[in-house]
């Protein structure tokens, strides 16, 4: 399921769309670093691809080649992920 980065409502479209496609939720672009599956705050430029071109703006439409719509599943994967990372490190130094 994809989710809009900007309203977090889910939404519908095809594996192709428009650099110009904006989220029925909010109308917000779509075409956007915070939906793409490479962005990631830690990275050089907030992208996991490096030959990607750095942009200025991560929520206003671009011309990124490299731009795959993120997958999200239900719930915060991230939230989940850092729970039993912490749990996993926890029960690593019992005593």
């Amino acid at each position: 399921m994809k989710t809009c980065a900007l309203c977090k409502k889910p939404i519908e479209i095809d594996r192709f769309f428009s650099r110009k496609a904006l989220c029925p939720g909010c109308g917000g672009d779509l075409h956007i670093c915070l939906n793409c599956k490479f962005h990631s705050e830690t990275s050089h430029n907030k992208c996991l691809e490096p030959k990607a071109e750095f942009q200025r703006t991560r929520d206003k439409a671009n011309f990124c080649d490299y731009f795959i719509f993120r997958e999200s599943s239900s719930g915060n994967s991230t939230d989940k992920d850092r729970g039993n990372a912490r749990k996993r490190f926890d029960e690593l130094f019992k005593k």
